[in-house]
């Protein structure tokens, strides 16, 4: 699936994180991928149906376009 990528930019659906926006930042299997968010920035396991996927996409290694995708500063990323 062209969708579940490193760096494409989603919106939780379901959870405390729910409408925020997040980044993928590494794909586990087809049905899991590792996010940052921008309640929670530190990256956690996230089922990809709890995603809404958004056709923008950043570099997931570059922590000034992770922050500034996420709309936080960038001293909170981990």
């Amino acid at each position: 699936m062209a969708l579940i990528e490193n760096g494409r930019v989603c919106v939780k659906k379901y959870g405390r994180d729910a409408g925020d926006r997040a980044v993928i930042t590494s794909v586990i299997d087809s049905n899991f991928v590792m996010i940052a968010s921008s309640t929670r920035p530190k990256p956690r396991k996230c089922n990809v149906k709890h995603l809404e996927f958004i056709s923008e996409t950043v570099n997931a290694q570059d922590k000034e376009q992770l922050a500034k995708s996420l709309e936080i500063p960038l001293a909170k990323l981990k």
